[in-house]
């Protein structure tokens, strides 16, 4: 089993930065790429960015050159940095797992409330 931790969410002015991290523990090890979506009511969850193992990375083009996921191998955690925020922005944002016996992301965080106002 893997658990994962959101921390970071909250509020922001529009064009304002939040970084998300997405902490890692239980059987972390085998967790091969982390990915953050976001979701707001009424509509579909929406891939974000992803960070694999071996350190590549994909962001969203809905925030390609505004938001950036990094990793730090030692503890286990990911982020995402986000930049110039914009109100649509604005939803939970959750962190993902999965590793080489999953055929997705199965382990989850609780999600962390991203506000931005204009």
């Amino acid at each position: 089993q893997v658990q994962l931790m959101e921390c970071g969410g909250g509020l922001s002015q529009a064009g304002g930065s939040l970084r998300l991290s997405c902490a890692t523990s239980g059987n972390q090890f085998v967790v091969n790429t982390i990915a953050w979506y976001r979701q707001t009511p009424g509509t579909q969850r929406e891939l974000v960015a992803t960070i694999a193992s071996d350190g590549s990375t994909s962001v969203a083009d809905s925030v390609k050159g505004r938001f950036t996921i990094t990793g730090d191998s030692a503890r286990y955690t990911a982020y995402l940095h986000m930049n110039s925020l914009k109100p649509e922005d604005t939803a939970v944002y959750s962190c993902a797992a999965r590793t080489s016996s999953t055929s997705g992301y199965v382990y989850w965080g609780q999600g962390t409330q991203v506000t931005v106002s204009s």
